[in-house]
């Protein structure tokens, strides 16, 4: 054990290399978000709608909850994302382009009853998807 008074270097030494057995210090230092996440890292991606889908809600629950499959622009992958709010999906057409974004939960996991969805849409043809649902704003025609 290097205590003493010219342990200086020993104790730095160790601490960098004890650093890697930290999980969250391993995954930011490799980069191992972005080459993971189709979204790269960033915080939203545009996106073309490939398809409305149902998916069922994980039990307890009972429910189809409402998503599209996506398309994104900046590299071609395709994630699945869910549209919050009461009578969303009608605001959504196939061939639209929507911004999508992380739905929020566990570290980018899926979150509550929605099993593997990831993310969720928040704006179709450049028009809050939020706004529309509550009759704000009319959808724009591309």
């Amino acid at each position: 054990m290097a205590n003493g008074e010219n342990a200086g270097s020993k104790l730095s030494n160790d601490r960098s290399r004890f650093r890697w057995s930290d999980r969250y210090y391993k995954r930011r230092v490799l980069q191992l978000k972005k080459r993971s996440d189709p979204l790269e890292g960033a915080p939203q991606a545009k996106g073309i709608v490939i398809e409305k889908t149902g998916i069922e809600a994980k039990q307890p629950n009972s429910a189809i909850r409402k998503c599209v499959k996506v398309q994104l622009i900046k590299n071609g992958r395709q994630i699945t994302a869910f549209a919050p709010g009461d009578g969303a999906i009608n605001y959504i057409d196939e061939h639209d382009e929507v911004v999508v974004e992380g739905i929020g939960g566990r570290m980018g996991r899926s979150k509550g009853d929605i099993p593997g969805v990831r993310y969720k849409v928040i704006k179709v043809n450049n028009v809050s998807l939020k706004e529309m649902v509550k009759g704000k704003k009319e959808k724009a025609v591309r």
